[in-house]
This record gives C-alpha cells, structure tokens and sequence, in this order.
C-alpha cells in the first residue's frame, strides 16, 4: 500500500518548538522499505505517527496538510479503520503488550479486530512458523529479555496481516545476533509485498534491505540516498550529519585481560541469582572492576547482563548490612529509564539524588548532554532518547563512586553517543568506576578501556582494548 504525506506541517500542544514537521511531502510507495533517520528529535517518529494514525487521534497538536494511505485520507479514517492497514512495533515493546503470556498476546490483535477464532489459530500457527517462535510460547511476557519481547511484539503485529509495517527504534535494545533476527522479519514482510517504514538510528542491518534512506533534520525532508549511495559517501560523511556508520564496526580486543594488568579493583564474589530456586541464570565466582576506568559488559539478550547489573547495585538479593553499604556507593541507571524518572521537570530529577543540591552544577551536567533547553519539561513528556539522557545525568549528579548504565546509548543517534561517551570519560576522569552494559560497538571503541563478555550466566571472555 503507498504511503503520501502531502504538504504535512504538525506542532505539538506542549512543544517548545514552534514547529516539529514543516512542509513534508513524502511519497512510499507500495512494497517498499524506508529508513526515516536523522538526529534525536528531527521529527522522524512524528513521521510516522502520522502513517500510523497516532497523531493527530491519539496525540493532539496542531496540524496542516494531508496524509494518504493508498487512496484513503486518514482525516477520514478511525483508529481502529486504519489499524488495520497500518501494524506498530515500538521501540519499548513493553508498552505494547496487553497480556501476561506470549501466546495471548500474539492473538490478542487479531482478537482485536474480531477474527475468527479458527483463522486466529492458522494464523498464529503461520507466524510461529515463519519467526521460529517454538521455544517462546507458553512463556511469561515479564520473563523474556529484550530481544524476545521485540520478537513477540512483532508476532503480534504479523498475525494481523497489515499492508504496512512501521517500527520505531526497533534495534534499539538489542543485540547483534538479534538484529539479525529482526532484519530476517523485514526481509519477509518485504518478499511479501509488505510496505515497511523503520525509524531507526543502527543503519547497519538494514543496508541491503532499505530501497532509500530518508534524512531528517528539523522537521524537514534534507535528501535522501540508497544505502549503497550513503555509503560511498563514506563514515564522516554520516557522523557530520548525526548518523550512525552503515558498516557495522568490530570489536577487537589486546587479548590481555582487565585482571592481568593488575589495576586496583572493585572486586565482588559470588554472583549468582536464579528465579524461584530453579537453575541458576548467574553464576560468576569473581567480577573485578578496574577503579576510575569504563568497562563495557557485553553478551547476547537473555545472557544475564542485566540481573548481573541489579546483583552489584543490590538490587537484587537478600538483605545484609555489605549489600546495603554497597548500594549507597552505586548507582544504576536502568534500560528502561521510565522506572527510574520521578519529578515534575528535568531540572528537579537531577538534584533529587544531588547532596548537596547544587543547581548550577545540574545545569553544567544537562548542558553536556544537550538538554538544558529542557530544564522546565515534565522528564515523561520528552522523547525516548531525551528521556535516556536525563537518567544518565541523574547518575551524573548522584557522585557515587559506581555508576552502572544498562544501554546508556539506547535509541540515541551518533552526536548524542558522543555526548554520552565524552560523559562518561569525565566521569572516569574524575575517578569514577563506570560499568556499561551495551550493544553499541561505537560507543565501546569510543570511550571503553575493557570489555568483559558474558554468555549463560557466565563470563566467557575479558580483553583490554
């Protein structure tokens, strides 16, 4: 199904911009696959919530202009007319999910749209088929790492057989090895005809998928190339327009571990954690942390990196008087930063966790991630990589002498990844122990002084770097 934006202008009620689209015409045309990217706040997710009917029924603002799906003007269209045309995956899937277990939740759309209970069941039979989700069924949402959840929510959304797929960020949270999956469900949605529309900022996957890349700046259309033509305009070409590089960077390490080098440690003993008395999912004898440097954790989804995170802050646990001292010397900033974000403006998150309060310190903090500009907003009313950055700088403010981030650069584009990194040198600078879980191989090469890998629960591999 083709896609029109004809002459799209729309601001948001509380935007501080006079304008987030401005003049946008754009045309997708039927079985195509298009990369909306550009920096943080460009206006491509405007974009397609604006495909996908989110604005202006579900998010009001102000808008001009007309937006056409096939021949139908959604102006015309309900939400739930044009939901079945236009399926959503978000960069949170999470606040997509409706059931507890994966089996409901991937019938749960088609349910929706008041399917017949025998074309449900060959549907999802199809789509288990199709995404070799065997081991996933029967299993608890709450349960599933990152990348299973993203699979589950686009399951959910194949089962209903839309013409056109539109997702948001949906590599933000993942893995390499799940990426992969994620470009094979492009690939089939695309062999089947299917438009797909990817708000993204990691080009890499989609290089020889995408038919163009859009580039977003300022709520304009800039230009656009193939990803063939971006790519031959080389890797500065892109990092001067906030992209990330369409190559995918390698890791390579000296093969000198972090513990042979004999650096003063944080060092902690007997990590292990299992659910309910089950196997244990962690099981690591010894982790040591090289004082005032920045160790990056990598490892596949679901490998525990995460849980590992919640043991060193005592998050996770029983309750002992060690535990509780070493919780008020860390500080963890999490993946999904919306359980963690508590005030009424940005300011006010920062000097929650500041002793002593010191305002004008807070403003230096949120001005070296680009959001002073922000300091009145509500922190829930701000985009996801904004919202990703106000955490990182309540870390900042907290001054603990450990700060963990469980993918500090999620959904951030490459200037603000090098905000983000030139932060976290800072900190390490200034003696602080930084401790990095991340998927982002820009971000390690940019600022990690070692790598630690985990795999099962377990720590498989250390280098420096």
């Amino acid at each position: 199904m083709k896609i029109t934006l004809k002459d799209v202008s729309f601001s948001y009620t509380d935007s501080i911009d006079d304008a987030i689209l401005k003049d946008v015409n754009l045309q997708i045309e039927s079985g195509e696959c298009v990369v909306l990217a550009g920096e943080s706040g460009s206006g491509k997710t405007t974009i397609s919530k604006l495909i996908n009917g989110l604005i202006p029924l579900y998010q009001s603002g102000t808008m001009a202009g007309d937006v056409f799906l096939g021949d139908k003007n959604t102006s015309d269209m309900t939400l739930a007319e044009i939901s079945k045309y236009v399926g959503s995956v978000f960069q949170n899937p999470r606040s997509q999910f409706f059931n507890i277990d994966t089996d409901s939740e991937i019938a749960f759309g088609c349910e929706n749209l008041g399917i017949e209970p025998e074309e449900i069941r060959r549907r999802i039979e199809k789509t288990v088929e199709d995404f070799h989700l065997e081991s996933l069924l029967g299993r608890n949402i709450f349960h599933l790492s990152g990348g299973e959840k993203q699979k589950i929510a686009c399951a959910s959304v194949n089962a209903t057989d839309p013409d056109i797929f539109v997702l948001d960020e949906p590599s933000a949270n993942l893995d390499l090895k799940t990426v992969d999956d994620l470009a094979e469900i492009i690939k089939l949605w695309k062999s089947r005809g299917k438009t797909v529309v990817v708000v993204e900022h990691r080009l890499h996957y989609l290089r020889d998928i995408a038919d163009r890349i859009i580039y977003v700046k300022e709520g304009r259309i800039e230009c656009e190339w193939t990803p063939a033509e971006l790519e031959a305009k080389g890797p500065d070409y892109a990092a001067s327009l906030g992209l990330r590089s369409i190559k995918l960077v390698q890791l390579g390490g000296t093969g000198v571990s972090p513990a042979a080098q004999r650096d003063e440690s944080i060092t902690f003993r007997n990590l292990r954690f299992a659910y309910q008395k089950k196997f244990p999912i962690l099981d690591i004898p010894e982790l040591s942390l090289p004082k005032g440097k920045i160790t990056a954790l990598l490892g596949h989804n679901g490998a525990g990196k995460s849980t590992l995170a919640q043991l060193v802050c005592s998050l996770r646990g029983s309750w002992s008087q060690k535990r509780a001292a070493r919780r008020l010397g860390t500080y963890l900033i999490m993946q999904d930063v919306n359980h963690q974000l508590f005030t009424e403006s940005v300011l006010d998150e920062v000097l929650l966790g500041m002793n002593p309060k010191d305002e004008s310190a807070a403003l230096e903090i949120l001005d070296s991630l680009n959001l002073k500009d922000y300091v009145e907003k509500h922190p829930m009313a701000l985009s996801g990589g904004q919202k990703q950055r106000v955490a990182i700088a309540s870390g900042v403010s907290s001054n603990r002498n450990l700060i963990v981030f469980d993918e500090p650069t999620s959904g951030l584009d490459y200037r603000q990844m090098l905000a983000v990194s030139a932060t976290l040198k800072a900190l390490a600078k200034r003696g602080k122990t930084l401790f990095v879980i991340t998927h982002d191989p820009e971000l390690v090469l940019n600022c990690c002084h070692h790598v630690i890998r985990m795999d099962h629960g377990r720590i498989v591999e250390e280098y420096s770097l």
